[in-house]
């Protein structure tokens, strides 16, 4: 176990799983790269991958945590209220499903104030592979939700033909 790092001796792998999620929440939150960088699988074959809302397909660790660098840069405040979080356990793989229900700002403006706030809602995957070092972060994928109005687009665009 790390140097300040929670005991989880007392705890299941799913609990341990839900940890290892919430921690991967709080860094974004804080704009803590280091942590970050901490949370994900390491090594050249790792097969590390990310998809964050809108954004291509990114592999690899470096590439990866190049992105929540410029994330966290560009991103003045940003919380997480994590809503419907399903945890699976397989082995040494685990598979978290959550709504990311997001608050963010960037700076504004003028002046030293933040900017407005803006809400989102993602849908996000999170698959952990259990390490001698705990649980870490295989690929997370990110998926924003439509709208009413797309969703009800979306359905009109089901109904076959009559």
């Amino acid at each position: 176990m790390e140097s300040g790092a929670p005991d989880d001796s007392g705890l299941t792998e799913r609990e341990r799983v839900e940890r290892a999620n919430t921690t991967f929440y709080e860094a974004m939150e804080r704009g803590d790269l280091e942590a970050m960088s901490g949370l994900w699988l390491d090594g050249e074959d790792s097969g590390v991958s990310c998809v964050h809302p809108g954004w291509p397909v990114l592999s690899g660790r470096g590439e990866v945590l190049r992105s929540y660098a410029l994330i966290m840069a560009h991103t003045e405040y940003i919380q997480f209220f994590l809503t419907d979080v399903a945890v699976s356990v397989s082995a040494d793989t685990a598979l978290v499903t959550c709504t990311e229900n997001i608050l963010s700002g960037g700076p504004a403006e003028s002046g030293g104030e933040l900017g407005p706030l803006v809400g989102q809602l993602v849908v996000a995957t999170n698959v952990f592979r259990r390490t001698p070092e705990g649980w870490k972060l295989w690929s997370h994928h990110g998926s924003p939700v439509l709208t009413e109005n797309g969703e009800e687009d979306a359905e009109a665009d089901d109904v076959p033909p009559t």
